[in-house]
Protein backbone atom coordinates (compact mmCIF):
# COMPACT_ATOMS: atom_id res chain seq x y z
CA UNK A 1 0.00 0.00 0.00
CA UNK A 2 1.16 3.58 -0.85
CA UNK A 3 2.44 5.64 2.16
CA UNK A 4 0.51 8.88 0.77
CA UNK A 5 1.00 11.77 2.36
CA UNK A 6 -2.36 13.50 4.45
CA UNK A 7 -4.21 16.08 2.52
CA UNK A 8 -6.33 18.44 5.03
CA UNK A 9 -9.22 20.41 3.44
CA UNK A 10 -8.88 24.11 2.57
CA UNK A 11 -8.94 26.36 5.58
CA UNK A 12 -11.39 29.19 5.18
CA UNK A 13 -10.80 32.32 6.82
CA UNK A 14 -11.41 35.61 7.27
CA UNK A 15 -8.55 38.04 6.95
CA UNK A 16 -7.88 41.51 8.69
CA UNK A 17 -9.97 43.38 5.50
CA UNK A 18 -12.95 41.03 6.17
CA UNK A 19 -12.15 38.89 2.89
CA UNK A 20 -12.91 35.09 2.98
CA UNK A 21 -10.02 33.30 1.64
CA UNK A 22 -9.56 29.57 1.63
CA UNK A 23 -5.91 28.35 2.50
CA UNK A 24 -4.53 24.84 1.57
CA UNK A 25 -3.96 23.84 4.97
CA UNK A 26 -1.32 23.96 6.02
CA UNK A 27 0.11 25.89 3.17
CA UNK A 28 3.86 24.54 1.87
CA UNK A 29 4.45 27.69 -0.29
CA UNK A 30 4.08 31.54 1.44
CA UNK A 31 4.82 34.36 -0.14
CA UNK A 32 5.34 37.51 2.15
CA UNK A 33 4.82 40.96 0.47
CA UNK A 34 5.56 42.31 3.85
CA UNK A 35 9.17 42.45 5.80
CA UNK A 36 7.52 42.60 9.70
CA UNK A 37 5.01 39.62 8.57
CA UNK A 38 8.06 37.86 7.05
CA UNK A 39 10.10 37.67 9.99
CA UNK A 40 6.81 36.34 11.94
CA UNK A 41 6.86 33.67 9.56
CA UNK A 42 9.96 32.47 10.33
CA UNK A 43 10.33 32.99 13.71
CA UNK A 44 7.13 30.61 13.50
CA UNK A 45 9.02 28.08 12.02
CA UNK A 46 8.07 28.66 8.68
CA UNK A 47 11.38 29.60 6.92
CA UNK A 48 11.35 26.15 4.83
CA UNK A 49 8.01 26.94 3.56
CA UNK A 50 8.80 30.81 2.85
CA UNK A 51 9.63 30.96 -1.07
CA UNK A 52 8.99 34.36 -1.83
CA UNK A 53 9.60 38.16 0.16
CA UNK A 54 10.49 41.42 -1.09
CA UNK A 55 14.05 43.44 -1.21
CA UNK A 56 12.73 44.91 2.08
CA UNK A 57 12.80 41.66 4.31
CA UNK A 58 16.33 42.19 6.27
CA UNK A 59 14.97 40.27 8.96
CA UNK A 60 16.04 37.14 9.92
CA UNK A 61 19.33 38.05 8.20
CA UNK A 62 19.95 35.16 5.32
CA UNK A 63 15.88 35.46 4.43
CA UNK A 64 16.95 36.86 0.66
CA UNK A 65 19.00 34.17 0.35
CA UNK A 66 17.32 31.15 1.41
CA UNK A 67 13.33 32.49 -0.92
CA UNK A 68 13.47 34.20 -4.01
CA UNK A 69 12.95 38.29 -4.00
CA UNK A 70 9.83 39.56 -5.98
CA UNK A 71 10.19 43.15 -6.07
CA UNK A 72 9.17 45.52 -3.30
CA UNK A 73 6.49 46.07 -1.41
CA UNK A 74 4.37 48.19 -4.16
CA UNK A 75 6.11 46.93 -7.13
CA UNK A 76 6.12 43.22 -7.26
CA UNK A 77 7.30 41.26 -9.91
CA UNK A 78 4.15 38.98 -10.96
CA UNK A 79 6.15 36.43 -13.23
CA UNK A 80 8.34 35.82 -10.53
CA UNK A 81 5.34 35.09 -7.81
CA UNK A 82 3.81 33.17 -10.53
CA UNK A 83 6.50 30.79 -11.31
CA UNK A 84 6.99 30.33 -6.97
CA UNK A 85 3.26 28.81 -7.64
CA UNK A 86 2.18 29.41 -3.54
CA UNK A 87 -0.24 28.41 -2.09
CA UNK A 88 -0.41 31.36 0.48
CA UNK A 89 0.13 35.12 -0.40
CA UNK A 90 0.19 37.02 2.79
CA UNK A 91 0.27 41.23 2.81
CA UNK A 92 -0.91 44.24 4.20
CA UNK A 93 -3.23 47.06 3.25
CA UNK A 94 -1.37 49.91 3.93
CA UNK A 95 1.99 48.29 2.80
CA UNK A 96 0.65 46.79 -0.36
CA UNK A 97 -1.18 48.71 -3.13
CA UNK A 98 -4.63 47.36 -3.86
CA UNK A 99 -4.09 46.76 -7.80
CA UNK A 100 -1.22 44.51 -7.26
CA UNK A 101 -2.96 42.61 -4.75
CA UNK A 102 -5.85 41.68 -6.48
CA UNK A 103 -4.61 40.61 -9.44
CA UNK A 104 -2.85 38.24 -7.58
CA UNK A 105 -5.82 37.49 -5.41
CA UNK A 106 -7.41 36.43 -8.95
CA UNK A 107 -5.10 33.39 -9.00
CA UNK A 108 -3.93 32.48 -5.53
CA UNK A 109 -5.25 32.69 -1.89
CA UNK A 110 -4.04 35.92 -0.44
CA UNK A 111 -4.48 36.87 2.93
CA UNK A 112 -4.20 40.46 4.40
CA UNK A 113 -3.72 41.98 7.47
CA UNK A 114 -4.87 45.91 8.37
CA UNK A 115 -3.24 47.22 11.61
CA UNK A 116 -2.95 50.99 13.25
CA UNK A 117 -2.86 49.38 16.90
CA UNK A 118 -1.39 46.80 19.01
CA UNK A 119 -4.69 45.07 19.62
CA UNK A 120 -4.75 44.25 15.61
CA UNK A 121 -1.22 43.51 15.66
CA UNK A 122 -1.41 40.34 18.17
CA UNK A 123 -4.46 39.43 16.34
CA UNK A 124 -2.42 39.11 13.13
CA UNK A 125 0.10 37.17 15.08
CA UNK A 126 -2.46 34.95 16.38
CA UNK A 127 -4.35 34.58 13.01
CA UNK A 128 -1.54 34.05 10.97
CA UNK A 129 -0.34 31.41 13.41
CA UNK A 130 -3.49 29.70 12.63
CA UNK A 131 -3.98 29.61 9.27
CA UNK A 132 -0.92 28.34 8.67
CA UNK A 133 -0.99 25.04 10.93
CA UNK A 134 1.27 26.99 14.12
CA UNK A 135 -1.78 28.29 16.02
CA UNK A 136 0.29 27.51 19.49
CA UNK A 137 2.93 29.25 18.55
CA UNK A 138 1.31 32.23 17.36
CA UNK A 139 -0.80 31.87 20.24
CA UNK A 140 2.60 32.10 23.01
CA UNK A 141 3.88 34.80 20.91
CA UNK A 142 1.18 37.44 20.52
CA UNK A 143 0.57 35.94 24.88
CA UNK A 144 4.49 37.16 25.19
CA UNK A 145 4.15 40.14 23.30
CA UNK A 146 1.07 41.61 25.31
CA UNK A 147 2.42 40.58 28.45
CA UNK A 148 5.90 42.82 28.02
CA UNK A 149 3.56 45.80 27.01
CA UNK A 150 1.47 45.74 30.14
CA UNK A 151 4.76 45.10 32.30
CA UNK A 152 5.80 49.21 30.50
CA UNK A 153 5.55 51.29 32.62
CA UNK A 154 2.74 54.18 32.28
CA UNK A 155 3.42 57.60 30.99
CA UNK A 156 3.29 60.23 32.70
CA UNK A 157 -0.03 62.08 33.73
CA UNK A 158 0.94 64.86 30.81
CA UNK A 159 2.40 63.35 27.46
CA UNK A 160 5.29 64.95 25.95
CA UNK A 161 4.55 66.67 22.82
CA UNK A 162 6.40 65.12 20.34
CA UNK A 163 6.72 64.67 16.34
CA UNK A 164 8.11 61.53 14.51
CA UNK A 165 9.49 62.05 11.48
CA UNK A 166 9.23 59.44 8.60
CA UNK A 167 11.04 61.09 5.49
CA UNK A 168 12.78 64.02 4.35
CA UNK A 169 12.97 65.97 1.27
CA UNK A 170 9.74 66.74 1.79
CA UNK A 171 9.28 66.97 5.59
CA UNK A 172 6.92 63.45 6.11
CA UNK A 173 5.44 62.84 9.51
CA UNK A 174 3.51 59.98 11.61
CA UNK A 175 0.13 61.19 12.11
CA UNK A 176 -3.07 60.17 13.51
CA UNK A 177 -4.28 56.52 12.03
CA UNK A 178 -1.06 55.23 12.59
CA UNK A 179 0.33 51.92 13.91
CA UNK A 180 3.45 54.47 14.91
CA UNK A 181 0.97 57.21 16.75
CA UNK A 182 -0.40 54.25 19.33
CA UNK A 183 3.20 53.46 19.97
CA UNK A 184 4.13 57.40 20.34
CA UNK A 185 1.61 57.20 22.77
CA UNK A 186 3.01 53.76 25.08
CA UNK A 187 6.54 55.46 25.20
CA UNK A 188 4.91 58.74 26.62
CA UNK A 189 4.83 61.31 23.86
CA UNK A 190 1.42 63.02 22.82
CA UNK A 191 1.46 63.33 18.79
CA UNK A 192 1.85 67.07 17.76
CA UNK A 193 0.17 65.89 14.68
CA UNK A 194 -2.45 63.33 15.94
CA UNK A 195 -4.95 65.55 14.07
CA UNK A 196 -4.05 64.70 10.79
CA UNK A 197 -4.00 61.59 9.01
CA UNK A 198 -1.51 59.23 8.07
CA UNK A 199 1.83 60.40 6.77
CA UNK A 200 1.42 63.74 5.53
CA UNK A 201 3.66 66.35 4.76
CA UNK A 202 4.87 68.94 7.04
CA UNK A 203 6.42 72.69 6.41
CA UNK A 204 8.92 73.62 8.46
CA UNK A 205 6.12 76.62 9.20
CA UNK A 206 3.65 73.70 10.75
CA UNK A 207 6.55 72.69 12.74
CA UNK A 208 7.41 75.22 14.50
CA UNK A 209 3.81 76.19 15.27
CA UNK A 210 3.12 72.85 16.55
CA UNK A 211 6.05 73.21 18.86
CA UNK A 212 7.56 69.81 19.92
CA UNK A 213 9.47 69.66 22.50
CA UNK A 214 10.70 66.15 21.17
CA UNK A 215 11.16 65.62 17.57
CA UNK A 216 12.34 61.65 16.58
CA UNK A 217 14.00 60.93 13.64
CA UNK A 218 13.13 57.56 12.38
CA UNK A 219 15.64 54.99 11.41
CA UNK A 220 13.77 54.36 8.11
CA UNK A 221 12.00 54.26 5.85
CA UNK A 222 14.06 57.32 5.57
CA UNK A 223 17.72 56.77 7.05
CA UNK A 224 17.90 59.98 9.57
CA UNK A 225 21.20 59.86 11.21
CA UNK A 226 23.14 62.20 13.33
CA UNK A 227 24.17 64.33 10.33
CA UNK A 228 20.29 65.45 10.40
CA UNK A 229 20.19 66.81 14.21
CA UNK A 230 21.70 70.06 13.50
CA UNK A 231 19.12 70.44 10.43
CA UNK A 232 16.19 69.84 12.98
CA UNK A 233 17.72 71.69 16.18
CA UNK A 234 17.84 75.06 13.83
CA UNK A 235 14.37 74.59 12.67
CA UNK A 236 13.51 73.84 16.62
CA UNK A 237 15.71 75.34 18.45
CA UNK A 238 14.41 74.26 22.07
CA UNK A 239 13.07 70.93 20.96
CA UNK A 240 15.08 67.49 21.85
CA UNK A 241 16.40 65.36 18.44
CA UNK A 242 16.72 61.46 18.95
CA UNK A 243 17.43 59.23 16.54
CA UNK A 244 15.05 56.65 16.94
CA UNK A 245 14.36 52.70 15.97
CA UNK A 246 12.03 52.94 12.99
CA UNK A 247 12.18 48.98 13.28
CA UNK A 248 11.00 49.37 16.89
CA UNK A 249 7.93 51.77 16.22
CA UNK A 250 6.61 50.47 13.40
CA UNK A 251 7.32 46.54 12.53
CA UNK A 252 4.18 44.89 13.88
CA UNK A 253 5.05 41.39 13.63
CA UNK A 254 7.64 39.46 16.13
CA UNK A 255 9.72 41.82 16.53
CA UNK A 256 7.90 43.43 18.87
CA UNK A 257 9.14 41.41 21.39
CA UNK A 258 11.89 43.89 21.77
CA UNK A 259 9.45 47.09 21.51
CA UNK A 260 8.26 47.01 24.77
CA UNK A 261 11.68 47.49 26.62
CA UNK A 262 12.83 49.48 23.31
CA UNK A 263 10.09 51.89 24.72
CA UNK A 264 10.58 52.11 28.26
CA UNK A 265 14.36 53.34 27.33
CA UNK A 266 13.18 56.27 26.05
CA UNK A 267 10.90 56.82 28.91
CA UNK A 268 13.64 56.39 31.28
CA UNK A 269 16.13 58.48 29.23
CA UNK A 270 13.95 61.61 29.54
Amino acid sequence: MLNLPLTLPPLTVTDQMGRRVAVPFPPRRIVSLVPSQTELLFDLGLGEQVVGLTKFCVHPAGARQSATVIGGTKNFDFDKIEALQPDLIIGNKEENYQEGIEQLAARHPVWMSDITTLTESLDMIRRVGLLTGRKEAGDALAADIAASFAALAPPAAELLPAAYFIWRKPYMVAAGGTFIDEMLARAGFRNVFGNLGRYPEISPEQLRAAAPRQILLSSEPYPFAEKHVAEFQQLCPDARIRIVDGELFSWYGSRLRLTAAYLQSLIDAD
